[in-house]
């Protein structure tokens, strides 16, 4: 069973950058699609990027298209997420989770097995 653990969030102002990192372990990672998702206060959880198994494919939610790059290195067992020109919407928990299907281009969080814990990113105006 694959464990997911987010890191990279915290407090940052409008306009800034962040990157998150999934790491995981108890599994291969490079056996997955992985996505990102988020939930602000009040809100549904909302798909926020995908990558399948190989890194080769990509795929991202509205809002953040063009502002977020999500990679992976498969020798780290981890993927990242790169948010860039970040505004108060983006204030969420995001969470990364894995897709037993490793070309999966799934943004239902349903489909997804395996989930971290969370990490908070806020940001102020």
């Amino acid at each position: 069973q694959v464990q997911l653990v987010e890191s990279g969030g915290g407090l940052v102002q409008a306009g800034g950058s962040l990157r998150l990192s999934c790491a995981a372990s108890g599994g291969t990672l490079s056996s997955y699609a992985v996505g990102w998702f988020r939930q602000g206060p009040g809100a549904e959880r909302e798909f926020v990027a995908g990558i399948i198994w190989s890194g080769t494919g990509t795929f991202y939610g509205d809002s953040v298209q063009g502002r977020f790059t999500i990679s992976r290195d498969n020798a780290e067992n981890t993927v990242y997420l790169q948010m860039n020109s970040l505004n108060p919407e983006d204030t969420a928990v995001y969470y990364c989770a894995a897709h037993r299907h490793p070309y999966s281009r799934s943004r239902a969080s349903s489909e997804y097995t395996y989930w971290g814990q969370g990490a908070q990113v806020t940001v102020s105006s």
